[in-house]
C-alpha cells in the first residue's frame, strides 16, 4: 500500500460502509436542546439528510394532490412506511435519514388544507370549492390566481389564507411536531419553511430553519412581507439579536433567469459591495446545488467545455408556460463562486462563498432521493403513467418538466454527533457535500502542512485536522514555494453503484483580474489515464435499458487522491472543490419504463451518472 493508500486506509472508519461511521473517540456534550451526556467524534461522522421537505401543508403541495402533513413526512424519513397521497401504495424509504426538516412554504402555511375541513372558516373561501373539487382545471386555475397574488411586486396577501392568527396557530404545531420527533443521537429535526419569493415568476426563494425551538419567533418572516432577500437577512439579523441561530439556504439559481447570484445590482436594490457581501455570508453559507428541480453546478453555456456539465439539467423559470431562462449568467453555482473571487480582489468583498447541499424539494413529505424508488415531486404524478407521460389535462411542454424533474439530491455533514447542535454547527461551517441522491461518502482536506503528515499514524484524522482544512475551510499565508495539496477520498453507496473518477475544479483570478476555471482529474478507476490531448476515455455503461439493470463490473468501491495543485500562483486568490461521478446507472424513467411497461420517452436519458460535490476549500493571498 502507497503513501496515500495508507493514509486513506484509516478513513474507512469514520466512513464506515454498511452504516454510520464508528466514532474513533468520544467526549460528553451538553448543548442547548437536551443532548447533555450525548457521545461526541472529534474527528466527526457523517450524516444524512434533507432540508427542503414540503408536505400538503405548502399552499402548492396540496393544490397539486400531496396530502401529507409534517409528522407523517417525519415518519417517513424515519423508515416508516405512510401512505402514498396519488395512488394505492405505500411510501417508504429504502435506508431512513439521519436528519430532516420539514420546510413548507411560510406563505400561507398550513391554511389550505383547511379548506376541506368544514369546521374551519377557512372553507368558506371563494376559491375553496374549486381547489378541493376535482375539476383539475379549475384547481389550477385557483392556485394559479393565489400564486399570481404571491409573485406579484407588491405582493397581494389574501386576508383569508394570510390571516396573522391563523398563521401563528399552524407555525405553532408545526414546532410541536418538530420537537415530537427529535430524538438527539438518532434522529434530528429543526424547525424550519420556506421564503417564497419569485418576482415575476424568477426563483430567489430560502430555506431558514432554525437550531432549536427554545425562542423561535411567533411566526415565520415569508415573501408575504417582503420578496427581498435584503429583507430577509435583516430579519434574521434580528433573530439572532434575540437570541435565535438560524441559517438560510437558496436554491435553484437555474430557474432565477439570472438573478440568484447577481451579477450587477441586486434585486432587492442593493449595489454589490462588501456590506451587502457580508450580510449574505452571514445568513447564508450553504447553496443548494442539486434537487428535483434541476442541477444548478453549472451549464454549458457558461463551461462548454465541461463534459458532465450537462447533468439533470432543468431549464425553466417558475412560469406556467415552462418559459426557459434569458440569463444563464447568476444562475448558477460555478461561475458565481468564481466570480466572488473577483469581487474580493476589487475590495466588494465575496458575496457567493458557498459550501454545498443536495437537497429534495419533494412536495409529498417524502424525498424519495432513491433513482429506483422514485414517486414524483407532487402527487399528481405519483403513478409511473403519469410521470412519463404526463399528469392529465396537462400540455405537451408542462408533462416534459415532469419528465425532466431529478429524483433529488442528499446533504452529507460532517458533524461531531447527530444532533441539532452537532448537525447545525457543521452546515454553519460548510462541512458539507451535495450528492444527486447515493450516499455515497466524501472526505476533503487542503493545506500545505500535508508535505510531512504521517498516513499510518493512529490519529491521521486529528492531524488532517491540524495540519490542514476540511471542505469549506480557509487556506491563507501560503509559505514561499509551496503549493496546496488536496486529498480527497470517496467511497461508494452500500449496495450501490462503483465510482468513476475524483475531479478538482478549480477557479481563481489571473493577473489581469478574469475569472478562471480548469478541471482536473485527479483519481481514474480502472486504471486509466489522460491521453495526450489529457482526455480520459469514458469509463463504460452496464445499463441495460430493457430490465433497468447494471453491474458493477466497472469502477472502483472507493476512489482517493493526493493532489498538489501544478498551477498554484500564491498571489491569486483561489478556490477548489472536488467532484465524484459515478459509473452510468438507470435513470428513474427507465426503471419506471421497465416496469410497467410503457414506452421510455426519448427526451430523457436512459443513464446517467450520480456524482457528488464537495464544498470548495478558498485559498486568500
Amino acid at each position: 500500500m502507497g503513501r496515500l493508500g495508507q493514509f486513506l486506509g484509516l478513513l474507512p472508519l469514520a466512513l464506515a460502509a454498511g452504516g454510520q461511521a464508528i466514532a474513533q473517540s468520544a467526549a460528553p456534550v451538553s448543548g442547548n436542546d437536551g443532548n447533555s451526556a450525548m457521545a461526541t467524534n472529534p474527528v466527526r461522522d457523517v450524516y444524512f439528510g434533507n432540508l427542503h421537505v414540503h408536505t400538503g401543508w405548502s399552499f402548492d403541495g396540496f393544490i397539486n394532490g400531496a396530502f401529507t402533513e409534517p409528522d407523517s413526512a417525519y415518519r417517513w424519513a424515519k423508515g416508516e412506511r405512510i401512505p402514498n397521497p396519488g395512488s394505492g401504495d405505500a411510501l417508504q424509504i429504502k435506508v431512513p435519514l439521519d436528519w430532516y426538516i420539514v420546510s413548507d412554504h411560510a406563505e400561507y402555511l398550513g391554511a389550505l388544507p383547511l379548506m376541506a375541513d368544514p369546521d374551519s372558516p377557512v372553507s368558506r373561501h371563494p376559491l375553496a370549492a374549486d381547489i378541493t373539487g376535482d375539476d383539475a382545471q379549475k384547481s389550477f386555475a385557483a392556485y394559479t390566481t393565489i400564486s399570481n397574488g404571491m409573485y406579484s411586486v407588491p405582493p397581494k396577501v389574501d386576508p383569508i389564507l394570510g390571516d396573522t392568527k391563523l398563521a401563528q396557530n399552524l407555525w405553532s404545531q408545526v414546532v410541536e411536531i418538530v420537537d415530537r420527533h427529535y430524538e438527539p443521537g438518532v434522529f434530528t429535526t429543526m424547525a424550519g419553511y420556506e421564503w417564497t419569493s419569485a418576482p415575476d415568476w424568477r426563483n430567489i426563494h430560502r430555506v431558514v430553519f432554525f437550531r432549536d425551538t427554545a425562542s423561535v419567533p411567533d411566526a415565520p418572516f415569508s415573501a408575504l412581507d417582503s420578496s427581498k432577500p435584503e429583507d430577509l437577512w435583516q430579519w434574521m439579523d434580528k433573530q439572532r439579536a434575540a437570541g435565535n441561530d438560524l441559517l438560510a439556504v437558496p436554491h435553484n439559481g437555474n430557474a432565477s433567469d439570472g438573478i440568484m447570484f447577481p451579477v450587477g445590482e441586486s434585486y432587492g436594490g442593493s449595489k454589490l459591495d462588501a456590506t451587502y457581501a457580508a450580510a449574505r455570508m452571514r445568513n447564508e453559507p450553504l447553496y443548494e446545488i442539486t434537487q428535483i428541480k434541476g442541477t444548478s453546478e453549472t451549464h454549458p453555456a457558461l463551461y462548454p467545455n465541461d463534459e458532465f456539465g450537462s447533468f439533470e439539467l432543468w431549464d425553466y423559470t417558475l412560469a406556467a408556460t415552462a418559459t426557459p431562462p434569458e440569463h444563464k449568467r447568476g444562475g448558477y453555482a460555478r461561475e458565481a463562486l468564481i466570480r466572488g473571487l473577483k469581487l474580493a480582489t476589487e475590495g466588494n468583498g465575496n458575496p457567493f462563498k458557498y459550501g454545498f447541499i443536495g437537497d429534495s424539494d419533494t412536495h409529498n413529505g417524502a424525498s424519495t432521493i432513491e433513482e429506483d424508488n422514485y414517486t414524483g415531486k407532487f402527487g399528481f404524478e405519483s403513478e409511473a403513467k403519469h410521470r412519463l407521460q404526463g399528469p392529465p389535462g396537462v400540455g405537451a411542454a408542462a408533462a416534459r418538466q415532469v419528465r425532466q424533474f431529478s429524483t433529488g439530491g442528499v446533504a452529507g455533514v460532517w458533524a461531531i454527533s447527530n444532533t441539532r447542535d452537532g448537525i447545525f454547527d457543521a452546515l454553519k461551517r460548510r462541512e458539507t457535500f451535495a450528492t444527486s441522491g447515493p450516499r455515497l461518502k466524501v472526505r476533503m482536506f487542503g493545506g500545505f502542512g500535508l508535505a510531512d503528515f504521517k498516513p499510518g499514524a493512529q490519529h491521521a484524522l486529528q492531524q488532517a485536522y491540524t495540519s490542514a482544512v476540511p471542505m469549506g475551510g480557509d487556506l491563507t499565508a501560503a509559505p514561499q514555494g509551496a503549493a496546496p495539496t488536496f486529498v480527497v477520498h470517496a467511497i461508494k453507496e452500500t449496495d450501490g453503484a462503483n465510482l468513476d473518477r475524483i475531479q478538482i475544479i478549480k477557479g481563481w483570478v489571473d493577473a489581469k483580474g478574469e475569472p478562471r476555471s480548469k478541471i482536473y482529474n485527479v483519481a481514474l478507476s480502472g486504471g486509466r489515464k489522460p491521453g495526450e490531448d489529457g482526455k480520459v476515455a469514458p469509463v463504460g455503461n452496464t445499463v441495460n435499458e430493457a430490465d433497468a439493470t447494471y453491474t458493477n463490473d466497472i469502477g472502483a468501491v472507493q476512489l482517493h487522491a493526493f493532489w498538489t495543485d501544478p498551477d498554484f500562483d500564491a498571489a491569486r486568490p483561489a478556490l477548489y472543490y472536488a467532484r465524484i461521478l459515478q459509473i452510468p446507472t438507470p435513470r428513474w424513467s427507465t426503471y419506471d419504463a421497465a416496469r410497467t411497461g410503457l414506452k421510455r420517452p426519448t427526451d430523457v436519458p436512459v443513464s446517467l451518472q450520480e456524482r457528488a460535490w464537495t464544498s470548495p476549500i478558498w485559498y486568500t493571498p
